[in-house]
């Protein structure tokens, strides 16, 4: 059984300094959660006020692409971790800046900005490049017995129902076979969707078109993810999208 409880927020929003001018600090504070991973942050520490790297009573913890300006995670914590990491070890994956990996007493926690495979074939490729290896390096902690939670933006939706057009899309990477095929590989080597564990219904998505105001009609898709090693079902008490 866990030492304690804990309520954790994901949220990919392209650019933690334009939040910060949106209210982002007010947001957090109200919410409170006992962690929050936000993914495509594009910036490195450096380049950030202290106010977005020392929220009071929160440790943050980033990783940061080589490039300016692009990818990037962060995790804020409000109970320091055990051990982090950076990355699995594959420079070409690491070098991008999409993990960061804190360790806890409970589980080990996942923050990942997963790559977009719609620029070209390359970077197609190299996004189910880098689902297998990071589903590689999740089956060899699942076999030493970890508790893994994993969240971000998948850049995929698994099912029909995960998307407002699904056959509009079916050859458009986010919604390709192989790429759905990955997931359902993913969740066969032991992990659980947990907000499919709560809600069943379609119309329920996490990223829109700006540039057609697709939010305003609800034509949306859900690529952002909670996942849970199966050996923490028992301890998921709610999933959400808000």
């Amino acid at each position: 059984m866990p030492n304690r409880n804990y309520r954790l927020l994901s949220w990919n929003v392209n650019g933690i300094r334009a939040i910060s001018k949106k209210g982002f600090l007010e947001w957090f504070k109200k919410e409170n959660p006992d962690i929050l991973c936000l993914q495509e942050t594009k910036a490195h520490p450096e380049q950030l006020t202290d106010e977005l790297k020392d929220v009071y009573g929160y440790k943050s913890h980033f990783s940061s692409a080589e490039k300016k300006g692009y990818s990037g995670v962060v995790t804020y914590t409000n109970e320091k971790p055990i051990n982090i990491q950076h990355g699995i070890g594959i420079n070409k994956f690491d070098s991008e800046g999409r993990f960061i990996i804190t360790e806890f007493n409970d589980f080990i926690l996942f923050n990942i900005y997963f790559p977009n495979g719609k620029a070209s074939k390359e970077r197609l490729q190299y996004k189910m490049d880098f689902y297998n290896a990071f589903l590689k390096h999740c089956k060899k902690l699942l076999k030493q017995g970890e508790k893994i939670v994993v969240c971000g933006d998948v850049n995929t939706a698994h099912e029909e129902i995960d998307l407002a057009r699904p056959k509009e899309n079916s050859n458009t990477s986010g919604f390709l076979p192989e790429e759905r095929k990955w997931i359902d590989k993913f969740i066969s080597a032991g992990f659980i969707d947990t907000f499919r564990m709560f809600n069943k219904e379609p119309e329920n998505y996490t990223w829109w078109d700006m540039i057609t105001r697709a939010r305003e009609r609800n034509v949306g898709w859900r690529i952002d993810y909670f996942y849970a090693s199966e050996n923490l079902k028992n301890n998921i008490k709610s999933a959400n999208l808000n």
